[in-house]
């Protein structure tokens, strides 16, 4: 009788620690705002998956764009801790976890980013959460998820590509790790009058080539486990690469203000 019930209660170990691996994310979380769905909502659906082609990356910027990073120096930079970058370029790219966490020099408005970035090896243990986290802050503020997607397993409004805690992608074209990827952005910055908000910021995200987000209205800055922050009264600001302790690598970023 004890052996049955031991493995029954292993059974039932085995098949919660499993559900809770198929179904990542939250039910006590708030509503997100004019949704039916919550801030990383366990039950929202995973975006489908799609093949991405393959002519999405190396593209090189027009005669306007300002050169973020060529693969050379991160002249551009700096760190939003105020230290000083200490390396961390290799073969033409720079991995977030040995430069800091950065943030442009130059503040920017409406935009078109491109950027292109890669995941680390999935490794054994690692918190698959975490696998290849960090993420682009527009102005600072609103982020674009980075993170391994194509066998790493989060809520639906974590995946790569979503405006974090907001809107999932709209398909996943995920690549595998360690393939290089890449983020095509048109970003409108928030409108202000007389200290109101007039017009909220707008963003189009193409990844890997693959359109994921629509002129999609942004409600607020970027929380974890909460509704969109209020808006600060400003209508530029830079551009953060979120160090989220998990290496991953940037190249061939360039941006052109609109």
């Amino acid at each position: 009788m004890k052996t049955i019930l031991s493995l029954c209660l292993v059974a039932s170990l085995f098949f919660a620690i499993s559900a809770f691996a198929e179904e990542p994310g939250y039910t006590d979380t708030p509503l997100i705002p004019g949704s039916t769905w919550r801030v990383h909502d366990k039950d929202r659906p995973q975006p489908k998956i799609v093949n991405p082609g393959t002519g999405d990356l190396g593209v090189t910027p027009p005669t306007d764009a300002i050169v973020l990073f060529d693969g050379t120096n991160l002249d551009r930079w700096s760190r939003t801790d105020g230290r000083p970058i200490e390396g961390g370029i290799t073969n033409g790219a720079f991995d977030i976890m040995q430069t800091g966490q950065l943030r442009t020099k130059q503040e920017f408005g409406d935009l078109q980013l491109h950027i292109e970035w890669r995941t680390p090896e999935i490794k054994e243990g690692f918190d698959r959460m975490n696998q290849g986290n960090s993420g682009v802050f527009l102005m600072g503020l609103f982020e674009v998820q980075i993170i391994e997607s194509k066998a790493s397993y989060i809520y639906a409004d974590g995946n790569a590509g979503a405006l974090y805690g907001l809107y999932p992608p709209l398909v996943n074209p995920a690549r595998e790790p360690l393939e290089w990827q890449s983020f095509d952005l048109f970003f409108t910055a928030p409108r202000f009058e007389g200290g109101t908000l007039k017009s909220p910021a707008l963003v189009t995200v193409l990844y890997n080539g693959v359109l994921v987000q629509n002129h999609q209205p942004i409600l607020g800055t970027t929380q974890h486990r909460d509704v969109p922050g209020p808006y600060p009264v400003v209508e530029k600001g830079p551009l953060v690469l979120q160090n989220h302790n998990s290496p991953v690598e940037f190249r061939n970023i360039w941006i052109r203000p609109l």
